[in-house]
């Protein structure tokens, strides 16, 4: 019984590494009535981000670029610094913000990337001006 408990825990792992060695894990943020196709980059704190999904959630609006929501708790990070953030980047910052960015623009600011909307085409009216609600889901 314990090899088939310890075979099995290792096909679970393999397979899920596969997945995201294969082009990551994928996802729908749906927002503004449109269904964006994202991945999830192979790294702790999206691994802790997919296990909270189905996730609806309201972000603020920021800068003419940017969405944000600030969990209560933190996530695991390792930030590097972004010369260029583009449009449908999907970022943390300072270890409980997920940012979702609807403008390409040059930045200096640290981030752990979470994913990425595949095809951000249609994204920035999307989200519109203000604040707005945003679904993430498996």
């Amino acid at each position: 019984m314990k090899k088939f408990l310890l075979l099995s825990l290792s096909l679970i792992l393999l397979l899920s590494s596969t997945v995201f060695a294969q082009g990551g894990i994928k996802m729908k943020v749906i927002v503004g009535g449109k269904t964006f196709d994202a991945v999830l980059e192979d790294n702790a704190a999206a691994k802790k981000f997919l296990e909270k999904l189905p996730l609806e959630i309201s972000m603020t609006e920021l800068n003419g670029n940017e969405k944000y929501y600030r969990f209560g708790e933190r996530f695991p990070s390792n930030d590097s610094r972004f010369s260029t953030i583009h449009e449908g980047d999907l970022l943390l910052w300072s270890s409980n913000t997920v940012v979702l960015f609807y403008k390409t623009f040059s930045s200096g600011y640290s981030y752990t990337r979470l994913g990425k909307i595949s095809n951000a085409v249609g994204l920035k009216d999307a989200v519109g001006r203000g604040n707005i609600t945003v679904r993430f889901e498996k």
